[in-house]
């Protein structure tokens, strides 16, 4: 498995980013976050503490359909179904097709990395005065 590295930036700087990828003006770093989020509020929300624990369900018990992780997990189909196509979204998992139309969740990585950044621009270390 791998780990997701994972990004928050705002919007505009989201759009500023991959504009200037696909003008050829800028070209994604090694190790630069792959996925972005425009707030820590909505990545808290996608990997809530109940979204983890599908994630767990998922790998440990590897369920063959989403009635199977519905099972398991206690929780409706089309809730899970809706969580899921917004967990693949972000790449934390694949919906595979199987026989007559099944719909399979597999986990794509077994780690997310977060990077925040907590200022906007590098500015100067200020001195410190003595008091």
């Amino acid at each position: 498995m791998t780990t997701l590295k994972v990004g928050i930036a705002s919007y505009k700087d989201m759009k500023a980013r991959t504009l200037a990828i696909a003008r050829g003006e800028k070209r994604r770093r090694p190790g630069e976050p792959r996925v972005w989020f425009t707030s820590t509020e909505s990545f808290a929300k996608v990997l809530s503490a109940g979204n983890r624990d599908l994630l767990r369900i998922i790998a440990e018990r590897a369920p063959g359909s989403l009635d199977e992780l519905a099972k398991l997990s206690g929780r409706k189909k089309s809730n899970l179904s809706r969580t899921l196509k917004m967990m693949a979204g972000y790449g934390l998992v694949r919906l595979e097709r199987g026989e007559r139309g099944r719909v399979t969740p597999r986990i794509v990585h077994d780690r997310v990395e977060l990077e925040l950044p907590l200022s906007g621009e590098k500015r100067p270390a200020r001195k410190r005065e003595a008091v």
